[in-house]
Formats: structure tokens, sequence, C-alpha cells
């Protein structure tokens, strides 16, 4: 869905998967979590982010931003024509992207994995999109990237989404009004902030 919203935007979107078809699925007892990060880590994305935006520049990509949500779920890697492109993936491959200026934007919606050592390293704009209710990322620490960040020459936007649980930007449930309408400004203020920086 949130694919389809960014190509609606005038984006076209590619979908690689980061996962090679293997996807987080909690009810699977023979490969919990743990085991699965084992195989499936953002180090093992930002390897595989790093050869597609080498793919991309080989095409004439002359400019990238990246959008990144929480790791387990689905990701895409979106592109616009006319050398303006984005990259959704996961919020520590963002950041990990960021810190080498492999990319000229980043945004992070719920984002987990996230250090404050990285926010410090971070060289390119980025937003940061949080939640109220998210143990991953709480409040306290958005709000400790936020002030790194504005101690920093890098331009950023933070945002802390009242009422809203980890993975509220892309889990949500389409017959709450309050939630989609939540999911619907960060989608807004992801585009926004990519288009200010790509």
């Amino acid at each position: 869905k949130l694919a389809d919203k960014v190509a609606a935007a005038g984006f076209y979107v590619v979908a690689p998967d980061f996962f090679y078809g293997e996807p987080f699925v909690r009810d699977k007892p023979d490969r919990p979590f743990p085991a699965w990060i084992k195989d499936h880590g953002p180090d093992k994305g930002f390897e595989d982010a790093k050869l597609i935006i080498d793919a991309l520049k080989s095409k004439g990509v002359s400019s990238i931003g990246a959008a990144g949500f929480c790791w387990g779920g689905e990701y895409h890697f979106i592109t616009r024509w006319l050398k303006l492109n984005l990259l959704i993936t996961s919020a520590k491959v963002v950041v990990e992207l960021a810190k080498v200026a492999l990319i000229q934007a980043a945004v992070m919606l719920h984002p987990s994995f996230v250090t404050v050592d990285d926010i410090k390293s971070v060289k390119v704009p980025i937003a940061i999109l949080g939640a109220e209710n998210d143990n991953l990322s709480p409040p306290e620490l958005v709000k400790q990237f936020d002030e790194i960040l504005k101690a920093s020459e890098v331009d950023s936007f933070v945002k802390i989404f009242p009422k809203c649980a980890h993975g509220w930007a892309v889990r949500y449930d389409v017959n709450d009004t309050i939630a989609v309408s939540c999911a619907n400004e960060a989608h807004q203020d992801m585009l926004e902030w990519l288009a200010k920086y790509v």
C-alpha cells in the first residue's frame, strides 16, 4: 500500500526482496526472531542497499533519498524518473547510508536498532518520525536524537506522533480513522522531506 501511495505521487517503484523469500513470521516457533535476524540483519541489508545504489548510479541516477522503517516487514526501493530516487528500507540501513553519505536525504519512521552513536555520525539531512508508545525507540530516545541533531550542522526534522505505537506508519487498522490520519500525516511528512532534499 505504501509503495502504491508513493507511486501515485509520481514515483516509479521497484521492490527487491531483502529477506530472500523469508520475511519474519511471529508465529513460527522453529524460526524465532533471534535466529531469523542472524540471517537477515540490517548489516546484510546495508550491503544489499549499497549494491542497489551502485546499480542505480550506473544507470545515471544522481540523487537518492532513503526512508526506513523497522526491520522485518515490507521494504521497497522506489525510484522516480528525472534522476530523483527514493529507497525505502529499514531505519538502521537508512542511518548507515546517511553516516557514509551514500544518499542525499534520510527519513526514519518508528526506527529500531538505531543508537545515539548512529545519530552522531549522520552526514545528510534527516527526518525522524517517532511514536509516543514505542518500546523500540521510545520518545525519550527520539528526543535525544533531536538534541544531537540540533547541536550538529545536519538539517533535521523530528516529530513524535501522539497515541501511536511502533509500526503505526505501515501497520494500522484501515477502519480506525485516527490511525489512518496519523499514517497519512507521516507519509506526507516523509514525501515532503525527501522532495526538499533529493
